[in-house]
Order: C-alpha cells, then sequence, then structure tokens
C-alpha cells in the first residue's frame, strides 16, 4: 500500500513549524495528547479521516497517534489543504494523501488510497469519506465501529441516508 502522497516532502521543516505554533496555542489538546501517551486508549485501532490539512488538524491527528491509533488523512478540501503541514506529517509517518489544488479525480482517489486502510472508524468533514464507504465500499462497514461527521452539510447527507435506512453505522455530528 502507498505510504503517502503529498505535493513536496521537502516542505517539511516549515510544515513542523507550523505545527508546534499550533500546539501552542492547543493546550488541552496537548494535555489531552500527553495523557493519551500514557494511556494508549486508541491502541489498535486505525481511524480513517477526511479533514482539512491544515497545522490544526495536524495537532489532533499527533494526538489520536500519541494514544495508539494510526491515522490516514486525505484532505476534505484541496483549497484548504497546507502542503508543508502535508509534508511534516508524512515525515512523521502519518499516512497522509493531500495537497492543495487536488482535481476531483485525485480528490477520490485520496479518499479511496484512505480507505485501503480499512478503518475502524471514520472522522469526515462533509461525508464524503462516508459516501464512499456506502456506495463503493459496503463490505467494510461491517468493520466500522463509528464515526464523527464535523460540517453541518455533511450532517445533512447523513441524516438524509438515515432517514431513507441508508446509513450502515453509527456517527456523532460533532458540531451539533
Amino acid at each position: 500500500m502507498e505510504q503517502f502522497q503529498v505535493k513536496d516532502k521537502a516542505l517539511a521543516p516549515q510544515g513542523k513549524l507550523q505545527i508546534e505554533w499550533a500546539a501552542a496555542h492547543m493546550p488541552v489538546l496537548c494535555q489531552i495528547k500527553n495523557r493519551f501517551a500514557k494511556e494508549k486508549p486508541l491502541k489498535g485501532l486505525t481511524l480513517a479521516a477526511c479533514l482539512h490539512v491544515t497545522k490544526e488538524t495536524a495537532v489532533l491527528v499527533e494526538t489520536l497517534n500519541a494514544g495508539g491509533a494510526k491515522v490516514v488523512l486525505c484532505g476534505s478540501n484541496p483549497l484548504s489543504t497546507q502542503d508543508d503541514v502535508a509534508a511534516a506529517l508524512a515525515d512523521e509517518g502519518v499516512h497522509v494523501f493531500a495537497w492543495r489544488g487536488q482535481n476531483t479525480q485525485e480528490y477520490y482517489d485520496c479518499i479511496d488510497k484512505v480507505l485501503d486502510y480499512e478503518p475502524d472508524v471514520t472522522l469526515d468533514d462533509g461525508a464524503d469519506l462516508v459516501g464512499t464507504l456506502h456506495s463503493k465500499r459496503p463490505a467494510q462497514i461491517k468493520k466500522l465501529k463509528g464515526g464523527t461527521e464535523e460540517t453541518t452539510t455533511g450532517v445533512v447527507r447523513l441524516r438524509a441516508m438515515e432517514n431513507d435506512g441508508s446509513l450502515k453505522y453509527a456517527i456523532i455530528a460533532v458540531n451539533d
């Protein structure tokens, strides 16, 4: 399986500086990261994330990794991806498939690469990850323990799926 796909891994040093800056401004998440590093509550879980690839998301990914999870990440919006941050995450061993300016085919190819890791949990921003699971990979749904959705648009899509009986696993709307 492909390990990562980013615009330019040489951007990693700048991305690390961006992540350090974000972490300094996210003290609660850093406290959780320290606790997770000791307790490993997510040990053995694979988390598929389709989120904005930003310095703030990177702090979340590092926290989940510290908790023992394997996080596989793709960008939920090709225009918001910070290439230096994606490179820094790849340099840390995160399976990240994201670069600024992807076309539609590349975007969905990256979602497929994330799903190739057969996740236990999904973290979605717009419900494209969940939609792809349901439309192209229904056999993988049996393994899923649950998921999250961040956006109003995604929640609307998922509620419509729930109402017509097609949503096949539990998802928490994290911003409700």
